[in-house]
């Protein structure tokens, strides 16, 4: 299992060089007695399906992770670098559960490795496009071992506002697309969503800030990108809300967005909810969504992103629990 997730996380397989992840598994992995099945996406990039006979139950996470590439390290108990717990950690316990399945007899179950899960998805699309008579999928993300029962949604926006450009010693002569945008995300700010009994409160992120006017130069024009992370409250009502805040220089996209998710749960697992996304919402056709994984979202993401070695030993034999519980209400 160390070998397998030391080797994975070599490969920079980063937002769009995700094949680079695909070769390596089609060098590297070939476990005994599975069919391997390439999925080809519209985009270009591949997921990678090991399947043992006819899949009742899926194992799933993805292979893609965040910039920037931080190559893997092992020290003190823990492995270091990214994608060690999101996901490629994941991917590696799944892979040693599905092998330990397969030796004891096992039969009809998956391993799905998806590209695209930081960028919209595009591999659980393309994969629940494709993949037929699953009961349940067990998508893998960092949750502490803890059997998540629901986790908040998404929804992306972009956002442009424009103005007039003018010498900046002269501002009056035209219309600060800056000032604009800061007036526009106080309202943002001070929308009021109603709080969750389960996911609690709508939060929301702003990235890709992008101005080109020179520093003596009055900004003509702003864009962003809004993070919303919804709940089951608010998830439908957000994009009126945030419409509802423009003006004739705003222009409001929706770009995409996953729903709140609530999980199976099995009694005798420690639990939680989560605010993040994943996967599980794009794979509806893979039957009952549950959410378990090594690792903690705290550092996933960071510079200093990590798994505990004893926590991927952890996991190896909850998920094999997880898995034989399901069998058996199939």
């Amino acid at each position: 299992m160390i070998d397998f997730l030391l080797g994975l996380m070599s490969v920079d397989s980063t937002s769009g060089k995700e094949n680079s992840a695909v070769e390596w598994l089609c060098n590297n992995y070939n476990p005994t007695g599975s069919q391997t099945v390439i999925q080809e996406i519209p985009n270009g990039k591949k997921n990678v399906f090991y399947k043992w006979g006819e899949p009742k139950i899926i194992f799933c996470s993805h292979f893609d992770t965040v910039p920037p590439y931080i190559p893997p390290t092992e020290k003190d108990g823990k492995i270091y670098g990214r994608g060690s717990c999101d996901a490629k950690g994941q991917l590696a316990v799944m892979a040693t559960v599905c092998e330990n399945l397969y030796s004891a007899g096992e039969s009809d179950f998956g391993l799905l490795m998806l590209a695209g899960e930081e960028v919209g998805s595009y591999g659980a699309k393309t994969a629940n496009s494709i993949i037929d008579g699953c009961k349940f999928v067990i998508v893998g993300e960092p949750t502490e071992n803890k059997l998540i029962k629901a986790s908040k949604g998404n929804i992306l926006f972009s956002l442009k506002i424009t103005g007039r450009s003018c010498h900046s010693g002269y501002p009056e002569l035209g219309d600060n697309a800056i000032d604009r945008a800061r007036i526009f995300l106080n309202k943002l700010n001070e929308l009021n969503f109603s709080e969750d009994s389960i996911l609690g409160q709508t939060t929301f992120n702003i990235g890709g800030v992008v101005s080109n006017n020179a520093h003596n130069v009055v900004s003509d024009s702003v864009e962003m990108k809004i993070f919303v992370r919804t709940t089951f409250q608010t998830h439908n009502v957000v994009t009126e809300k945030i419409k509802s805040i423009s003006d004739e220089n705003t222009r409001i996209e929706e770009i995409y967005g996953d729903p709140p998710i609530e999980f199976k749960f099995i009694n005798g697992f420690n639990t939680g909810v989560v605010s993040y996304g994943s996967d599980a919402p794009e794979l509806r056709n893979l039957g009952t969504p549950l959410l378990y994984g090594p690792g903690s979202i705290y550092y996933a993401h960071t510079m200093n992103e990590h798994i505990i070695i004893e926590d991927l030993y952890l996991a190896e034999k909850d998920l094999t629990k997880i898995y034989l519980s399901l069998k058996n209400n199939i």
